[in-house]
């Protein structure tokens, strides 16, 4: 075998897109399924739910901007658009910010792994994350390790956090903290102000004792029920003290502006330092050019001009509010049947996913799967599990029934 020892045995694909697959071949022969694997928002009809707008810039790239190279580190008009949109309400981040162009969210988590973190070491994140984590972190030669995310009263285990990241630090000197929110991927959970200041108040207190890059996965940021941005703000003592953590963000298009396959995202790195902000942003670019060299340079034109157009921006505003009222329907039917029915899963306000929890995931999954009900089940280290629910890929008059199948 020429393969190496270590990449022999990986499966050929993702489980996710495995079931999505069989669920619609299933539906395309005549048979009544619900299909709550698909991570894409879709209509009450089952199709791709895409914003008018953000269809029409990608239309109306030149074609020379599709067949140009990208800068490696993507376009200065790009990165300065992410910036404004992410952190134009929270000047002290904003004027500490570098970032590249990133092929979607996953590869800004890929930049993160490689430069933050030295081989063999762990990127520490909830109990319940989004399983590719564990992927990138195989493919960079890293590991995964996590902590409890939930105490016994369903709100965020600040103190296992806190336990978790102080034997990381002694163990490997660093630390590489992944949190997704608002919104995570796979519970729905969104972090409240008393948490996250809570979690802030442990980064900054840790980072005296080692490095600590404290990563915000906010992918789904937009889709949640309070303003996307308020988290921002118990970020800003992270940009004070002696010892300052460097804070990152995984920034997507994909979900934002309903163009998955354009693979358009960003890593932003706020960075107090200056002389380590420069040198962040040159790792950075160096890795761009030793991975995918450069993203999609008509992606980025595109995306660009909706983050920067006025008229285009307030457009896409309100065409993606009436997709946040159809996946609030929903949120708010699940929540309504899920209660009557008594499902055990965590705060759910919005967001494209929620977790059920279940002691047997794979076998409930296989039960309902038989009946037509399609969800992903999701087995931890020591057995306790869960059943992940796309609720964004499911009708409002389909939830019952979804329901049902978990209960």
């Amino acid at each position: 075998m020429h393969l190496i020892p270590s990449h022999q045995g990986r499966p050929a694909d993702d489980p996710i897109f495995a079931l999505n697959r069989e669920a619609t071949a299933r539906r395309q022969k005549g048979e009544l399924i619900v299909n709550a694997t698909v991570g894409a928002l879709l209509d009450d009809e089952g199709k791709l739910a895409i914003l008018p707008t953000a269809a029409r810039a990608v239309h109306e790239v030149p074609a020379v901007e599709w067949a140009t190279y990208a800068p490696i580190a993507g376009t200065p008009e790009f990165l300065r658009a992410v910036v404004a949109d992410l952190l134009g309400s929270e000047p002290e981040l904003a004027r500490t910010a570098v970032s590249v162009a990133t092929p979607g969210g996953s590869g800004a988590l890929r930049h993160a792994i490689g430069n933050f973190l030295e081989p063999g070491e762990a990127i520490l994140t909830t109990s319940w994350f989004w399983g590719p984590y564990q992927t990138l972190c195989d493919e960079a030669d890293r590991r995964l390790e996590t902590f409890e995310m939930f105490r016994a009263d369903g709100g965020l285990d600040v103190a296992a956090f806190d336990q978790e990241l102080g034997r990381q630090l002694r163990s490997q000197k660093r630390a590489l903290v992944f949190l997704n929110d608002p919104c995570q991927n796979p519970t729905g959970y969104s972090m409240t102000d008393d948490e996250w200041r809570a979690v802030v108040d442990r980064v900054a207190a840790r980072a005296a004792e080692g490095p600590v890059t404290l990563l915000v996965d906010c992918a789904y940021f937009l889709y949640g029920a309070r303003d996307p941005r308020a988290f921002l703000r118990h970020l800003r003592p992270l940009m004070q003290g002696e010892a300052a953590p460097t804070v990152l963000f995984a920034w997507s298009a994909s979900k934002s502006f309903t163009h998955y396959g354009l693979r358009v995202g960003a890593l932003v790195a706020c960075v107090r330092d200056e002389g380590e902000r420069r040198a962040t942003e040159s790792a950075l670019s160096y890795s761009c050019r030793g991975t995918w060299s450069n993203c999609n340079r008509g992606g980025l034109s595109a995306i660009t001009r909706l983050l920067s157009d006025p008229e285009m921006a307030r457009a896409c505003t309100a065409e993606r509010g009436e997709l946040q009222a159809i996946l609030r329907a929903r949120v708010d039917a699940f929540n309504r049947h899920a209660t009557e029915r008594g499902l055990r899963y965590p705060r759910y306000e919005g967001g494209f996913f929620v977790t059920v929890f279940h002691d047997a995931p794979r076998e409930k999954a296989e039960a309902m799967r038989a009946k037509g009900v399609y969800v992903v089940p999701q087995v931890r280290k020591g057995g306790s599990g869960a059943l992940r629910v796309a609720l964004c890929s499911v009708a409002e008059r389909d939830v019952a029934q979804l329901v049902d199948a978990l209960a």
